[in-house]
């Protein structure tokens, strides 16, 4: 029911009448015009029965200044200005209900928009003429907030207050035509507070709508090459206790699907929802660590090491209380669901307190295999929320989903209010290092004081290729970092618990199929377990070192013909071998059952489960408070009379022989010799907006050392694609000067100085031509004229051979012309990862000679190729050419015209390469290639979009470009 309420405080100006507009309720608000200091305050009071009680939310204009949004709290303004017979105000905060307010139309509003008016002006005014060489501050742009969805207005309804309340908004408009500027002819409230800064029109909400879903389906940029496998270091923030990250603010934009996380909507009703839908944002390799994990001013600095200091005495308030996690495994083998997943989620009596479910081969379309959408994940999930145990409610904390494989973790509704700094992150070990047909997708939360990390993995295939498997568990391990806002980057390792699951695909190491099938019938599985790769790779501590693995008292869970218990019967006739599995690291862990599920037989393999019994670390308040006071009133101590110091065991840095995706690192000591505890960071030069350059990197970069601690770091180098071409070219030197800052002492420099040993990868392709050597026999000063020289070679009469560039880079060459000798009948060739010892192999045999065969594998020539084609500074179909090859793309005469249009290179090299896939699509039947599969793969190494475009492609653009190549694998042979 709609009331009024009074005024009882002398300061209120105006008030307004607010209706709640949620499930048909309507409930009074109070919103006070509040003149205070010289400067209105529109502000809406939380409690309608205390006006004096401070504002959730306020709208503040100053007198002299344009208007401005004050955050205060948690919630945030919205304001929707109607061109109407009166002015609404539409509030909604992120906790608010959403309020629908209507002003008044009496002389105190008129006078507070006539005072805003005639202050925009005197700030017009003040702009048009700035003081001679006073600089003017710009003023803060605000991006606007989500604009709520429209309601049905109702007529409004003025509330009168005194003798004002007969006034109408026709006087008002007749007092600001008076009292404003002539140049406005038009004064009604609407289109002057337009005129100060306010949208006068709000029906784009579904636009703005529709735009928020696309972001959200956006896909990740490709990650670079992967850096070889790092050994884990000791921390600098105890992992056991890490700090809650600030949160991001719904309203503010932020980048969905960075590195590939995805948080699935939820169709599903309130008990599914998610309270966490911050996106965490990747940060580069050499992100200042001032500007993500410490605060800037004293006080949040004080805060942040205080909050360090505590959970190092985390024992003496925590107590280890025991609880239930659920972890299942399924690769689902592209299939939907076509059963109740029952038997496999809700086998056990009680309800888990968290459920983690990872999925693999989740969509098997090449589509999907290209990082795009699948329908498959949301069904997959209503499945499985459908499905979770009912003797209690559920709701999720985190999805993330890299093509097949996806993670999703549940906790109880009970348990969500414990459960913070939740990240999540994926890695692709697939092809190039990153296609997410193979790799890794990780969920991370502290949950009360104990930090948890799911890890949902699928390795690489086939039974000999276990040392693939290897080195795809090494890649997942180095590359998986999650990121959060004021913490160090975290790894896997650094966390008190991990669980990995998955299709690891370690097999058996037994041919006979018949044979597997015996031992199975007469349940001889310890048996059979000796030839588990698993274990003997964890045996062997190559790979799953550190990791336990309960019991198997299960059959194989692969491979089955689909919607049987039969094994495979295919022509292939697969061996059976536990390729499921689920293992752990950590303390306070207890494995109460593993199990298969043998009801389900939707796939070709059977889903795996287990319930875990895990000590969390759960704090006492009370003992809490008394710890923190005691670190509070010990720092007080100390930071009057001391002051921070570190000394380092070197400061100067020489890396020998740097070459292109080899890691180079150096070893050394800080240690804390003063009497505090200090915090140190590398920031960035004052030029600089990161603390080294691209190639480079301090591993911690920042971090906390007590009294007498030292510390281990590494100073890594590694030239990647991003940063070989201007190494190439001289344009930069593998020289840097990295700051070392102590909060509240001084700097400390630290010199890196190398020599790099040029590489082909990354040259231009006009110059890799006119080299008729290896690219290290080359003196650099030549190498630095031919990449800056823009001379065209033409075969002028008496010309020697040596003047004249080749038609196509030798190294193109080589590659091409070893895969095509060696590789046309090659299964799952440029889907399949070389090895990367491999891979450094070929690339220092191109820089180094003129090979007639190049090492390694098949598949490590065919990435070497790959790598190649996407280090190039100019993609074989130039930047220049990039929108026109885009829309030329559905007429394969135009296309033919732009390839003739091509720098003389280019247009070799890329008649090369299409007469050398053509000649690959020929033996689909053995190497399993598609011409999709492989126009969409070269599509994105050979038809880039300029560096300033990047961010802006969609998928319709890459369709074209893929229909662009695809014309090309499609046509006849060509001289």
């Amino acid at each position: 029911m709609e009331s009024t309420l009074g005024i009882c405080n002398e300061e209120c100006l105006a008030t307004v009448k607010a209706q709640e507009l949620r499930s048909g309720q309507k409930e009074s608000r109070l919103l006070s015009l509040i003149e205070h200091n010289g400067e209105f305050k529109l502000g809406v009071l939380a409690n309608p029965e205390a006006v004096v009680s401070r504002p959730v939310a306020q709208l503040s204009i100053p007198i002299n200044d344009k208007f401005e949004i004050v955050r205060e709290a948690e919630e945030a303004l919205l304001i929707d200005l109607s061109i109407d017979s009166c002015v609404r105000i539409q509030i909604k905060g992120e906790k608010a209900p959403e309020l629908l307010l209507e002003l008044q139309d009496d002389d105190r509003t008129r006078l507070f928009l006539t005072q805003v008016k005639s202050a925009q002006r005197q700030v017009a005014s003040k702009l048009t003429k700035p003081k001679a060489m006073e600089p003017l501050a710009p003023t803060p742009q605000r991006g606007p907030g989500p604009i709520p969805p429209q309601r049905a207005a109702k007529t409004p309804s003025a509330v009168g207050v005194g003798e004002n309340s007969a006034n109408t908004f026709s006087a008002l408009e007749s007092s600001l035509n008076d009292s404003t500027s002539t140049n406005h002819n038009t004064t009604d409230p609407a289109h002057m507070l337009a005129d100060f800064g306010f949208e006068e029109k709000f029906n784009n909400t579904q636009r703005v709508e529709e735009k928020k879903n696309k972001q959200n389906r956006m896909v990740a940029s490709r990650e670079p090459p992967p850096i070889p496998p790092l050994p884990p270091r000791k921390a600098s923030v105890p992992p056991s206790n890490p700090l809650p990250p600030t949160p991001i603010p719904k309203d503010k934009p932020t980048a969905v699907q960075a590195r590939g996380n995805s948080a699935v909507p939820s169709t599903k009703s309130d008990s599914f929802r998610s309270g966490y839908d911050g996106v965490d944002k990747p940060a580069s390799l050499c992100e200042s660590p001032t500007t993500k994990t410490m605060p800037s001013s004293p006080s949040g600095q004080r805060e942040f090491l205080i909050k360090h200091c505590l959970g190092k005495k985390e024992k003496e308030y925590v107590d280890i209380k025991h609880f239930s996690f659920f972890v299942g495994t399924w690769n689902v083998n592209g299939q939907s669901p076509d059963s109740s997943l029952h038997p496999w989620l809700c086998c056990d009596p009680d309800p888990p307190d968290v459920y983690a479910i990872g999925f693999q081969e989740l969509d098997l379309s090449t589509e999907a295999f290209f990082y795009l959408d699948s329908s498959k994940e949301h069904l997959w999930i209503d499945a499985v929320e459908r499905t979770l145990h009912p003797k209690t409610t559920y709701r999720r904390i985190r999805t993330i989903r890299l093509v097949g494989m996806m993670l999703v973790v549940y906790a109880k509704k009970l348990h969500r209010k414990h459960i913070r700094d939740v990240a999540a992150e994926h890695v692709g070990t697939g092809i190039m290092g990153k296609m997410g047909n193979k790799g890794g997708v990780a969920v991370r939360f502290v949950f009360h004081n104990t930090s948890f990390c799911f890890v949902n993995s699928h390795l690489a295939a086939h039974v000999e290729d276990y040392e693939r498997r290897n080195q795809d568990y090494r890649d997942i391990c180095a590359r998986m970092t999650f990121h959060l806002l004021e913490q160090p980057p975290l790894n896997i390792v650094k966390h008190d618990v991990v669980i990995w699951l998955g299709d690891l695909n370690y097999r058996l190491s037994m041919s006979d199929a018949s044979e597997v099938k015996q031992l199975i019938k007469e349940n001889a599985l310890k048996k059979l377990q000796e030839y588990d790769q698993l274990t003997h790779q964890r045996k062997h501590k190559r790979a799953f070192t550190d990791f336990i693995e309960g019991d198997i008292t299960f059959v194989p869970t692969y491979k089955y013909d689909p919607k049987t218990d039969r094994w495979d019967s295919s022509g292939k006739c697969r061996v059976p071998a536990w390729c499921d599995r689920i293992l752990w690291r950590g303390s306070s862990i207890e494995q109460l059952k593993y199990r298969s599920h043998m009801e389900l037989k939707t796939s070709d393999h059977k889903p795996v489960s287990s319930l875990f019994k895990i000590g969390v670390k759960v704090a006492d308040e009370q003992r809490r408070k008394k710890v923190f006071e005691e670190i509070v009133r010990a720092m007080d101590r100390m930071e009057n009379d001391f002051l921070p110091s570190v000394s380092l065991s070197n400061i100067n840095f020489t890396f020998p022989d740097v070459k292109f995706r080899q890691l180079q690192k150096e070893r050394f000591l800080i240690k804390n010799d003063g009497q505090v505890p200090c915090h140190f960071a590398f920031i960035p030069k004052l030029s600089d907006s990161q603390y080294c350059k691209p190639w480079l990197r301090a591993e911690p970069s920042d971090g906390f050392l007590e009294p007498n601690e030292t510390l281990e770091m590494y100073l890594e180098v590694y030239v990647s694609k991003d940063s070989v071409t201007l190494l190439n070219c001289g344009e930069d030197t593998i020289c840097d000067i990295l700051v070392l800052h102590l909060d509240r002492g001084k700097d400390y420099f630290i010199t890196i100085s190398g020599n790099y040993l040029p590489s082909c990868f990354g040259t231009s392709l006009e110059t890799l031509c006119r080299m008729k050597k290896p690219i290290r026999e080359i003196p650099i000063e030549k190498l630095c004229d031919l990449e800056k020289s823009k001379v065209t070679f033409l075969m002028a009469d008496g010309a020697s051979s040596d003047d004249i560039p080749l038609k196509i880079p030798k190294e193109v060459w080589v590659l091409v012309n070893h895969l095509y000798k060696n590789s046309c009948d090659q299964e799952d060739l440029f889907q399949t990862p070389g090895l990367q010892e491999e891979l450094q192999s070929i690339i220092d045999c191109l820089d180094t000679s003129i090979p007639d065969s190049l090492p390694g594998c098949n598949h490590s020539v065919a990435e070497a190729l790959l790598i190649f084609l996407e280090a190039l500074p100019e993609p074989v179909l130039c930047y220049e050419l990039y929108q026109r090859c885009l829309d030329c793309s559905h007429d394969s005469r135009l296309c033919k015209q732009l390839i003739s249009q091509l720098p003389r290179a280019h247009r070799n090299v890329f008649r090369y390469l299409m007469a050398f896939l053509r000649e690959l699509l020929k033996h689909s039947t053995n190497n399993n290639l598609t011409a999709s599969l492989v126009a969409t793969l070269f599509a994105s190494l050979l038809i880039r979009p300029p560096p300033n475009l990047m961010s802006r492609q969609t998928s319709h653009d890459r369709q074209k470009a893929i229909d662009f190549i695809l014309g090309f694998l499609m046509a006849r042979d060509e001289e």
